[in-house]
């Protein structure tokens, strides 16, 4: 049985394909379309999963969509009314685009799928990964168009899973854990904000909700906006800017905008808060609490933003940890599994991993909404199908690694390769880890795109940029020269799962790249503790500078040889050059820009950015090397600060 699941006309859509209960393909729509975060209905890759599984869309049995609109609906409508008058702007340009496209979804997922139907160069083996990739980088994105539609029917009729249900599934289903408490918070989803849930075998029950408008991930975003950054990708800067500022405004939060129980439940004060209506996210009396208007985008940060962002994180950190802790009393549950966009909080899930008292914690590596599409799937499989869940896999889950989308042969990447003007080398694999490990240890950084990409906004090591974690100032040539972002913004490591207590504090595996831990003791350096703010970014802190955030931390990802042989082969290879069993590993893109998705996309990253190496499948290109005439520019991304 084939069942296709879809998440979309948010952000961050796409397509998840099972087979008889088996990941076959996932993928986010923004890979292919080079959109960041895209909304649309992810044709592309839809597309890709069917090319994946050789399959044609006559060969689906169910398509499943990630929640309910009609659900959604209602919570916006009964939002404005018991807000009103406030909000009528907005009020009335939402409502026709719902009444126009939204509330009709059904119809609208019909026709696009139709669309993909008529593709009269789709057949049963699928396009290959480069045209797959060349269409994308055509696609309008004005949607289907109806004079290539043709009357395509599905096998079963379209159905719905609910948001949160969806994210539940996602995160319990591929876990390795036969029972579980399951817990999935994010921004809002049809009404729910946070839900726990308890899996078994193939069952999966809600226990308890929080509704909105009463929401963590909502209660986040705002300070995410006051500091300038933008919602939905602005989070992460917030998180990494949190060890920079001194937790001096939770005691305000507390005391104005929410308030919280012993069992980590919680109301917000939505005195101080616009998003309710549409406007905004903060109001005046928000402002005025916290000293000020907005920080606008590319404005100097100040040290109060440095203050609030410290603030709002140990604030999450505290409400998630009460929740979880509250919910493992209350059910004697040993396992937890975490979805939805907070989960994303890495060290909120470094803490709970810490002191919550679960024996192990798994987190879906497409936490966000893209997951969404998955759970859904696997909700449809395990619920409505009534099937039992199959055995674990490579990487000891249910997710292959997260390597589920595309990959590229050597002999198509080549051909791409002399299409764009480039020269390269090609190496056997031996030649390939070896060179690869020897020019990291002599200093130059790396793209590195190899097998399946991942599924979710981690570079795992198949899409990544790579670098010695040795150096003093590779956390600052990366940012600036290579990623083009702000300067106070940490990296992360790659380590070799066999050798993490090496360099940190962290007994239990973390291979998606989500759980922050302490570096270990014994790498510290001493620092002026006088320092302060943005000032302690310079301070050599461990020797392994480039992954070591300003409080000691590090957001780990351990791999398996069994999870990524040639991922963990080169870290092998770097260990037995330098001791240092770690690499530099941050995702293969510019600022503003998706993950590369192909060939293509990694060389004009490479060619745009001081990227010394570039490593495609066993393609290895020196910049050196490179036709001058092939560079492109990027300095329009350089951050302000």
């Amino acid at each position: 049985m084939l069942i296709l699941g879809l998440s979309a006309y948010y952000h961050d859509s796409a397509a998840a394909l099972l087979r008889d209960g088996t990941i076959v393909a996932a993928a986010q729509e923004e890979r292919f379309s080079r959109i960041k975060h895209d909304a649309r209905f992810p044709s592309h890759a839809v597309r890709y999963c069917l090319q994946e599984a050789g399959a044609t869309l006559a060969d689906i049995d169910h398509v499943v969509f990630f929640e309910k609109p009609f659900l959604k609906f209602e919570r916006l409508l009964d939002t404005y009314l018991a807000f009103a008058p406030r909000g009528f702007q907005s009020f009335a340009t939402a409502m026709p685009i719902w009444l126009r496209d939204k509330l009709f979804q059904k119809k609208l997922i019909a026709d696009e799928l139709a669309a993909i139907a008529a593709d009269t160069d789709f057949g049963g083996s699928g396009p290959s990964p480069e045209a797959l990739a060349s269409a994308a980088g055509r696609a309008s994105g004005q949607g289907p168009d109806p004079r290539q539609q043709q009357r395509f029917a599905l096998k079963n009729p379209l159905a719905f899973s609910e948001h949160h249900l969806s994210h539940a599934a996602s995160a319990f289903y591929p876990s390795p854990f036969e029972r579980a408490l399951v817990l999935t918070m994010d921004g809002v989803g049809e009404w729910a904000t946070t839900t726990a849930a308890i899996g078994h075998g193939k069952r999966l029950d809600i226990l308890r909700e929080i509704h909105f408008p009463h929401s963590l991930g909502l209660l986040y975003s705002a300070f995410t906006t006051y500091c300038g950054f933008r919602v939905n990708s602005g989070e992460y800067k917030l998180m990494g800017l949190a060890p920079y500022g001194e937790p001096k405004h939770v005691d305000l939060i507390r005391q104005h905008l929410i308030d919280i129980k012993d069992d980590g439940s919680f109301r917000l004060n939505l005195d101080y808060f616009d998003y309710c209506t549409g406007l905004s996210m903060t109001n005046a009396r928000f402002h005025a609490l916290f000293g000020g208007p907005p920080r606008a985008a590319e404005a100097p940060i100040e040290p109060r933003h440095l203050d609030l962002a410290a603030s709002i994180q140990k604030l999450t950190e505290e409400i998630v940890l009460k929740l979880a802790t509250a919910l493992q009393r209350q059910t004697g549950e040993r396992h937890l599994c975490l979805a939805g966009g907070v989960a994303l909080n890495c060290v909120a899930n470094g803490k709970l991993l810490r002191e919550a008292g679960f024996d192990a914690i798994w987190i879906q590596p497409a936490a966000g909404d893209a997951g969404g599409a998955l759970g859904a799937a696997l909700a449809h499989w395990h619920r409505a199908q009534d099937q039992s869940r199959a055995p674990v896999g490579p990487g000891g889950d249910g997710m292959a690694g997260a390597f589920l989308g595309p990959r590229f042969d050597d002999d198509s990447v080549a051909r791409t390769l002399d299409r764009l003007g480039a020269v390269y080398t090609r190496l056997s694999d031996a030649e390939l880890v070896a060179t690869a490990a020897r020019d990291l240890a002599d200093g130059q950084a790396m793209g590195w795109f190899q097998g399946r990409a991942e599924y979710g906004p981690r570079a795992l090591g198949n899409r990544s940029i790579l670098a010695d974690p040795r150096r003093a100032d590779t956390q600052s040539v990366l940012n600036l020269k290579v990623k083009f972002r702000e300067s106070f913004r940490p990296f992360a490591p790659s380590v070799l799962a066999e050798r993490t207590r090496e360099c940190f504090d962290l007994d239990a595996e973390s291979p998606y790249m989500l759980i922050v831990a302490p570096v270990a003791e014994q790498c510290r350096l001493p620092v002026d503790v006088s320092a302060s703010g943005l000032d302690r970014l310079k301070q050599i802190r461990s020797t392994i500078p480039a992954v070591t955030h300003v409080d000691y931390s590090a957001r780990v990802q351990t791999v398996r040889a069994d999870a990524n042989p040639r991922f963990h082969a080169l870290l092998t290879a770097f260990h037995a050059l330098t001791g240092c069993p770690t690499l530099v590993n941050t995702s293969f893109n510019v600022r503003g820009e998706p993950v590369v998705g192909s060939p293509e996309d990694a060389f004009r990253c490479f060619m745009g950015t001081h990227l010394d190496r570039l490593a495609i499948g066993n393609c290895y290109l020196l910049k050196s090397e490179q036709p001058a005439a092939l560079a492109r520019e990027y300095a329009h991304l350089l951050p302000a600060d």
